[in-house]
């Protein structure tokens, strides 16, 4: 059973910062929430969905180009919460937002739409210029 819940969207001015949050429950016979690659990935109006960046279990990063030196991912597994941390944000920065899940296994734990089957229902930020 997977549960994905994100949280922390809102309305900001453009260089400022925001923090999503995704708890995780996971709890299948192959993965757990401390386990899982986790993902964050957004969909700007009227475009397709696109990977954000990625943590391992072990607590490594991957980060799409766009958003690389603004936005860290982390995760606290104690809590079996992910969170991304989006600084000096840009109104292109606007989408919805969501947190993705798989299992460590099956290549490296990067932001790929096709490998991640378990989706949360999304947070929405919005930048004003």
């Amino acid at each position: 059973q997977v549960q994905l819940v994100e949280s922390g969207g809102g309305s900001v001015q453009a260089g400022e910062s925001l923090r999503l949050s995704c708890a995780a429950s996971i709890s299948t016979y192959t993965y757990t929430s401390r386990s899982a690659c986790m993902a964050w990935f957004r969909q700007p109006p009227g475009k397709e969905r696109e990977g954000v960046g990625a943590i391992d279990s072990g607590g490594r990063t991957r980060y799409a180009d766009s958003v690389k030196g603004r936005f860290t991912i982390s995760r606290d597994n104690a809590k079996s919460t992910v969170y991304l941390e989006m600084n000096s944000l840009k109104p292109e920065d606007r989408a919805m937002y969501y947190c993705a899940a798989r299992p460590p296994y099956g290549g490296a734990c990067l932001p790929l739409r096709n490998k991640f089957h378990n989706w949360g229902q999304g947070t929405q930020v919005t930048v004003s210029s």
